[in-house]
C-alpha cells in the first residue's frame, strides 16, 4: 500500500528506512533497494535534490536495481517507479489503476527538463504514487517498447519525441499519449486522465482497444508487392530536392536533422543519373553542417539536431549513430569530389569518437549529454561548448583571442545566455584550437551514457572499418576491430533486436573488406543465419523487430519507416545482397528480394530500403585485387581507395595460404593470380569480367563504369530552387 509522501519523508530524515520513500514498504523490498544502493559504492552520484544533511538520497525506488544510466538517474526520484516488466502491470490490475509510461534516455534535454520539474516534484509525486501505477523505460534498451507506444503517440498527436508520456490499461493499452509536458500542465491531465478513467471506464476501454488494434494494424506492412521500379529512386530524389533549403542546405524547416539515409541516397541517385542538383544538395548541406554549431568545432563530432534553420544552435547531446552515419556520409562526399575538407571531418569526428566515446574494453558508448555542469554545479545544456570572449582570451592572450573570437564567432552577446556557440566564420590556426580544446576538457564534462548498444556499434564498426580502408588510416580499422570483437563476445549476453543483428552484420562487412579477414566475413554470415531463424517472418517476408518467443508488447512489430537511423529490414537486404556478391549463394539474394518486396509500399519512407533496391537495379562490382607475396602493390590499393563504390564487393588477399583461405570463403576469388609477378586487378560484372590488369589508370577506368538507372532514357533534372 501506497504511504503518503510526508510521513515517508520524516522517516527518511531520521535515518529509519532511507530506501523506503515512494515504495511501497515491505521490509524485504525495502532491504533490497537500500543493499542495491549501497553496492553502488562512492562513485555513484544519485541524480536528485532530495538529500539529507550527509548528502544521501532521501528516496530509492525500484530502478536501483537495474543498469541503464537513465533509469539509475530517476532511481532516486520520489516517484516511485518501476522498469517495464510484468510485475507493474499485475500491479495495476490489483489495484485498478491506469500505468503511467514514462519513456525517454539519458541524454535527452527535455527529458531532464521534465525530471526536475515534475518527476522530482513532491506534489506530483505523491498524486502519481497513490494513483498510477508508474514504469520508466530507456528507449535505448528497449525500441520495442519505445517503437510501440510512440506509433500509439503519433496516431493521438501527429508528432513524437522524448520524453514521451503515455497512460495505459493494466493489460497494456494505451488510452492518452504526449511528449514533454511543463509541471502545471502534467499534474493537470493526470488528474483529468484518473477521473475518466475512474468515473468512464468504458470510454477508456474504447478507446484503449481502438488505439491498440491501430498500433496493431501500423506494426504489420502491407501484403508483400513487386519490386519496385527505377522510378521509384526518381520520385524520392524529387522529393527531397522541393523539400531542400537552397540557402543553408539540409531539408524542411526547423528543427533540422541531419538524416544521413537522405543523403546516402542522393549520392546513389547522382551516382546513376549523373543529376548534379542531387551532388549539389548534398554537399551543400555538409558544409552548411561543417561550418556551423551542431558540429563540434573544437573537438569534431556532430551533436544531435539544430533548433534552427541555420545549423547553428544544436541540442548539445552527441549520439553515435548520427556520428557513425555522418562519418560515412562524409567519407563518401570526400570520395565523390576528391575534397580534402570532407574528409577533415570524416577523421576530426572519428577521433574524437575514439577520445570520448570508446570503452577501454572496445565498444563504443552511445551518448554524451546535452547538459553540462555550470559554475555552481546546476546543469545548463551546451555550458561546456559555449564560450565568452573573456575565456577564450584567458587561454590566448587579447590579440590572439580577439582574431579567434571572430573566426569563431564568439561575441559578448552570445547566443544562449550571454555565451557563444562556436561555429566556423573563418579558418583558425590549428594550434589555437587545440589550445581551447585542451581549456575545454578541464571543464567539468557532460555526462557520457556508457550503454553499448550492438546496434549503434555496428554503424560505428562500419565508419571506423570504412574510413580505416579509404583514409589509409590503421589505427581507425584496430578500433573496429577491437569493438566487433568485444561485442560479438557479448551479443549473446541478453535478448537482442533485429537492428543489434543487421547492423553488427553490417560493421563486419565493411570490416572483411577493410581488414581482407574471412573471418569477419563468415562471423556476418553467421548472424545472418540468426537472424532466420529468430526473427524472419516465413509468411509475409522481411523480419520482425523481436525475435520469436519474446512476448509482453500488443504487437510483434516489423519497423518500416528509415529516420535518424535506418530500420533493421533495410540493413538486413543490403547486406543479404553483399553476402550474395560475395559468396555466389543464390539464397542470400532470394532472401534480399523477399525483404524488398515485403516493403515494397513503404519504400519512398525508406530510403536505406531504395540504397539496397538500387544495388538490385545495378550491376554490383566484384573488385578482387591479388598481391605476390613480396609486394604490397599500393598503386591499386590507393585507386580503390579514392572510388565511391557503393554497389561494389572488394576482396583482396596474397598470393600462398592467405588466397587459399580467402578462397574457401568467398569462390570469386578462386583462380586469381598476381600476374607476371605483379599486383593484379579483376574488376567483374554478373560474371562478365574485364581484362586483368596492374595499370593503376586502367583500374581506375574500370571502376568508373556506371551503369545507367534507366537504360532506355534520362530522367527529368530535379528542382533547383532558388535561395
Amino acid at each position: 500500500m501506497i504511504i503518503v509522501l510526508a510521513a515517508l519523508l520524516a522517516a527518511a530524515q531520521a535515518d529509519e528506512n532511507p530506501a523506503a520513500p515512494g515504495l511501497d514498504p515491505s521490509p524485504a523490498l525495502v532491504q533490497k533497494l537500500a543493499a542495491a544502493l549501497a553496492v553502488k559504492g562512492p562513485d555513484f552520484h544519485p541524480n536528485t535534490r532530495h538529500l539529507d544533511g550527509r548528502g544521501r538520497p532521501l528516496f530509492t525506488n525500484r530502478l536501483i536495481l537495474e543498469t541503464s544510466p537513465y533509469l539509475l538517474q530517476h532511481a532516486n526520484n520520489p516517484v516511485s517507479c518501476y522498469a517495464w516488466g510484468d510485475e507493474p502491470f499485475a500491479r495495476a490490475a490489483r489495484e485498478h489503476k491506469p500505468v503511467l509510461l514514462s519513456v525517454g534516455y539519458s541524454t535527452c534535454h527535455w527529458c531532464h527538463v521534465m525530471e526536475r520539474e515534475s518527476f522530482e516534484d513532491l506534489e506530483v509525486a505523491r498524486y502519481l504514487n497513490e494513483n498510477y501505477i508508474a514504469i520508466k523505460v530507456d528507449r535505448e534498451e528497449r525500441p520495442d517498447v519505445d517503437g510501440i507506444y510512440m506509433a500509439a503517440v503519433e496516431m493521438l498527436t501527429g508528432n513524437g519525441g522524448w520524453p514521451m508520456t503515455t497512460a495505459l490499461t493494466p493489460d497494456r493499452q494505451p488510452f492518452f499519449g504526449g511528449t514533454y509536458f511543463p509541471r502545471e500542465r502534467f499534474l493537470d491531465v493526470l488528474q483529468q486522465l484518473r477521473r475518466v478513467y475512474d468515473k468512464d471506464p468504458a470510454r477508456v476501454a474504447t478507446v484503449a482497444k481502438e488505439l491498440s488494434h491501430a498500433v496493431q494494424e501500423n506494426a504489420q506492412p502491407a501484403q508483400p508487392g513487386k519490386l519496385p521500379r527505377p522510378e521509384v529512386l526518381h520520385e524520392t530524389a524529387e522529393r527531397l530536392a522541393r523539400s531542400y533549403d537552397p540557402l543553408h542546405g539540409g531539408f524542411g524547416g526547423a528543427p533540422k536533422f541531419p538524416t544521413p539515409v537522405n543523403l546516402e541516397l542522393l549520392l546513389r541517385y547522382h551516382r546513376r543519373t549523373g543529376d548534379p542538383q542531387a551532388l549539389k544538395m548534398v554537399v551543400h548541406t555538409l558544409e552548411a553542417m561543417a561550418a556551423g554549431g551542431i558540429y563540434d568545432q573544437l573537438g569534431g563530432g556532430f551533436h544531435r539536431y539544430s533548433t534552427d534553420v541555420q545549423w547553428l544552435k544544436p541540442h548539445f547531446e552527441k549520439m553515435l549513430y548520427d556520428n557513425a552515419q555522418l562519418a560515412i556520409v562524409y567519407l563518401e562526399a570526400s570520395q565523390v569530389t576528391g575534397r580534402a575538407d570532407l574528409a577533415r571531418v570524416v577523421r576530426e569526428t572519428l577521433d574524437s569518437i575514439a577520445r570520448d566515446l570508446t570503452d577501454p574494453r572496445g565498444g563504443f558508448w552511445s551518448a554524451s549529454d546535452a547538459d553540462s555542469p555550470g559554475p555552481d554545479g546546476e546543469e545548463i545544456e551546451g555550458y561546456s561548448f559555449t564560450w565568452t570572449p573573456g575565456e577564450i582570451e584567458a587561454v590566448l592572450g587579447k590579440k590572439r583571442g580577439v582574431l579567434v573570437e571572430g573566426s569563431y564567432g564568439v561575441s559578448e552577446r552570445g547566443d544562449l545566455d550571454g555565451r557563444s556557440i562556436v561555429r566556423h566564420v573563418s579558418d583558425v590556426p590549428e594550434d589555437a584550437r587545440k589550445q581551447l580544446l585542451s581549456a575545454r576538457s578541464k571543464r567539468a564534462p557532460a555526462a557520457i551514457d556508457r550503454k553499448i548498444i550492438p546496434f549503434w556499434n555496428g554503424l560505428m564498426i562500419s565508419a571506423f572499418a570504412r574510413a580505416g580502408f579509404a583514409l589509409g588510416e590503421p589505427r581507425y580499422r584496430a578500433a573496429a576491430v577491437r569493438a566487433a570483437e568485444f561485442v560479438l563476445a557479448h551479443i549473446a549476453d541478453r535478448d537482442r533486436f533485429l537492428d543489434d543483428y543487421a547492423a553488427l552484420a553490417q560493421g563486419l562487412i565493411d570490416l572483411y573488406e577493410a581488414t581482407h579477414d574471412p573471418r569477419r566475413l563468415s562471423e556476418a554470415i553467421a548472424l545472418h543465419r540468426t537472424l532466420d531463424a529468430r526473427f524472419r517472418d516465413a509468411a509475409a517476408g522481411g523480419y520482425f523487430l523481436t525475435p520469436e518467443g519474446k512476448h509482453g508488447l500488443l504487437a510483434r512489430e516489423k519497423p518500416a519507416y528509415d529516420g535518424v537511423v535506418p530500420t533493421g529490414n533495410s540493413i538486413a537486404a543490403l547486406n543479404l545482397l553483399r553476402l550474395a556478391e560475395l559468396t555466389g549463394e543464390e539464397h542470400f539474394r532470394k532472401r534480399a528480394e523477399e525483404v524488398m518486396a515485403a516493403f515494397a509500399s513503404r519504400m519512398p519512407a525508406m530510403p536505406a530500403m531504395l540504397a539496397a533496391l538500387d544495388w538490385s537495379l545495378d550491376q554490383p562490382l566484384e573488385v578482387v585485387i591479388v598481391r605476390p607475396r613480396d609486394r604490397c602493390g599500393m598503386e591499386l590499393l590507393d585507386v580503390l581507395q579514392h572510388a565511391y563504390l557503393p554497389d561494389a564487393v572488394r576482396v583482396i588477399a596474397t598470393e600462398g595460404p592467405d588466397l587459399e583461405k580467402h578462397g574457401r570463403v568467398v569462390p570469386l576469388i578462386q583462380g586469381r593470380r598476381a600476374q607476371r609477378g605483379k599486383t593484379t586487378a579483376y574488376v567483374c560484372r554478373k560474371n562478365v569480367c574485364d581484362l586483368p590488369t596492374s595499370d593503376p589508370a586502367i583500374f581506375a577506368q574500370q571502376l568508373a563504369k556506371t551503369e545507367p538507372l534507366f537504360k532506355d532514357h534520362s530522367p527529368a533534372p530535379l528542382p533547383a530552387p532558388k535561395p
